[in-house]
C-alpha cells in the first residue's frame, strides 16, 4: 500500500552554481562522503549530484505523512546498484520513522539542464 509519494525536479545549474559558490561547505552539507566519493570523479558530476539532491527532496515529501521534521541532509543516502537502479540509504531519525515495515522506491531521470525524481513510500508486506 502507498503511503505517501513526493516529487522533485531541479535545474542542474542550480547546485552547479551552489557547488562553485560554497565549495565544501555545500557538498559536506548535504552530501555524504560515499554521495561525494561516487560523483566527483563524474564527468558530469553536476547532473549526479543534483539527481541526489532531487531525490533527498522527494523522499522528505513521500515521508512526510509521518508528521516528523528535523531530520538532516545526511539522513538519506542515494547510491547505485550494479546495475545502476538507484537505491537509498536511510540513517538516524530518517530511518527511525521508515522502521521496519515500510520501504522507498525512487525512480531518476534527467535531461540535459534538468534532473527529477519520484520518491513513493509503501507498506513493505
Amino acid at each position: 500500500m502507498v503511503l505517501g509519494l513526493g516529487i522533485d525536479i531541479i535545474e542542474i545549474t542550480r547546485i552547479e552554481k551552489s557547488i562553485t559558490k560554497f565549495g565544501d561547505q555545500f557538498l559536506n552539507k548535504v552530501f555524504t562522503k560515499s554521495e561525494i566519493e561516487y560523483c566527483n570523479p563524474k564527468s558530469n558530476k553536476y547532473q549526479h549530484y543534483a539527481a541526489r539532491f532531487a531525490a533527498k527532496e522527494a523522499i522528505a515529501k513521500a515521508m512526510s505523512y509521518s508528521g516528523e521534521e528535523g531530520f538532516s541532509w545526511h539522513d538519506i543516502e542515494i547510491y547505485n546498484e550494479s546495475n545502476g537502479l538507484p537505491k537509498v540509504k536511510l540513517f538516524n531519525k530518517m530511518k527511525n520513522i521508515l522502521g521496519n515495515d515500510k520501504q522507498i522506491l525512487i525512480s531518476m531521470s534527467h535531461s540535459d539542464n534538468y534532473v527529477s525524481c519520484a520518491a513513493i513510500l509503501q507498506s513493505a508486506g
